[in-house]
C-alpha cells in the first residue's frame, strides 16, 4: 500500500495501484447525521449545503467518512503507477475537526488559502476547528476553484 492525497492508501496490483478509498452508495444523510459532537454534525451538515450550492452537484460518500463531489483521474505525480478516481472537493465532519479536501491541490487555491481564515493543513487536506472559524465566501471561492479541476494526464 501506498500513501495518496489526505493520507489515504493504495492498492497494487502488478501494473497499477489503484486507490484504496472508493466511492460507495452509503447515505451520506445518515453519515451526517451521525457526527458527534454535536458541533460537528451541525457543521457537518452546513458543508454539505455550501459544497452543494457552489457544485450544483449531488454528494456521494467516499469509503466510510468522506463526502465527496465530483471525480477525477488521480495519477501521483511521484509514482504515475498510483491512480484512480478521487474527488474533486469533499468534506469529512471528524471529531476532533472538519477536514477538508481539493482546496489547496491547485494554484490558484493554494494562492487563495491563506484568506480562508484559521485553518491547519496535513498533506492533502485543510484542517477547520470550526466553521466559525472561517470566511465562508473565501471557502466557496476554494471549492469553485477544485470543481474546475480537471483530469491528471494519463503517463
Amino acid at each position: 500500500m501506498t500513501g495518496l492525497p489526505g493520507g489515504v492508501t493504495a492498492r497494487h496490483n502488478d501494473d497499477v495501484s489503484e486507490i484504496k478509498t472508493q466511492a460507495t452508495d452509503a447515505d451520506v444523510s445518515a453519515f451526517l447525521e451521525s457526527a458527534t459532537p454535536r458541533r460537528r454534525r451541525d457543521d457537518g451538515m452546513a458543508l454539505a449545503e455550501i459544497f452543494g450550492e457552489v457544485t450544483g452537484a449531488e454528494p456521494v460518500m467516499w469509503g466510510p467518512s468522506m463526502v465527496g463531489y465530483g471525480s477525477y483521474r488521480y495519477v501521483s505525480p511521484s509514482d504515475t503507477k498510483r491512480q484512480g478516481q478521487w474527488p474533486k472537493a469533499a468534506f469529512s465532519p471528524r471529531k476532533a475537526q472538519l477536514s477538508l479536501y481539493g482546496l489547496k491541490d491547485l494554484p490558484a487555491g493554494a494562492e487563495l488559502l491563506p484568506e480562508l481564515g484559521e485553518y491547519t493543513e496535513g498533506a492533502g487536506c485543510v484542517y477547520v476547528k470550526k466553521l466559525d472559524d472561517v470566511d465562508l465566501d473565501v471557502l466557496r471561492r476554494l471549492i469553485a476553484i477544485a470543481w474546475g479541476r480537471g483530469d491528471d494526464p494519463l503517463p
